[in-house]
């Protein structure tokens, strides 16, 4: 027989094992084979956040992710470059401003690790790295970026 209590610690495991399965991923249009080759290896429960920069609205395509998953297409052309610069959008700029600014966000508790894949070009890569890192002091060992970068320590 089943009891009340039974149910509940279910759906508390169900739930605990949903948190434990949180990623942030980053990926730009140079990387949407690496991006899709990477989102298949995902649990089906895994939740969290893509970021997709591409050089325009026209590039938008369906990325098949876990149903838990928000995917954010970012169009450079749609975009600005730096505040009051009146430059269009470098590569690399609206990623890292998108990403950096929902893990000052989302990843304020620390109370459930966010597994961080990015994908990207480097200069995007290499300014969501340093912010991590830096102001939110999230653990390298979390953190994955192509090694060709060398933006992280190989032993972590």
């Amino acid at each position: 027989m089943t009891t009340s209590i039974d149910v509940r610690t279910g759906r508390a495991q169900r739930r605990a094992e949903r948190m434990r399965a949180h990623y942030l991923v980053t990926a730009d249009e140079n990387s949407l084979a690496e991006l899709e080759a990477f989102l298949v290896t995902l649990p089906l429960c895994a939740s969290g956040r893509i970021f997709i920069e591409v050089p325009d609205a026209d590039d938008i395509g369906v990325i098949d992710a876990p149903a838990r998953m928000t995917v954010t297409w970012l169009a450079r052309s749609s975009r600005s470059g730096a505040p009051g610069s009146g430059r269009s959008c470098a590569p690399g700029a609206a990623i890292a401003r998108a990403t950096c600014a929902w893990a000052d966000e989302m990843l304020c508790d620390g109370e459930n690790p966010t597994h961080v894949t990015l994908l990207g070009g480097y200069l995007g890569t290499a300014d969501i790295i340093e912010h991590l890192t830096g102001a939110l002091s999230i653990p390298v060992s979390t953190i994955h970026a192509p090694e060709r970068f060398g933006l992280l320590p190989l032993d972590r």
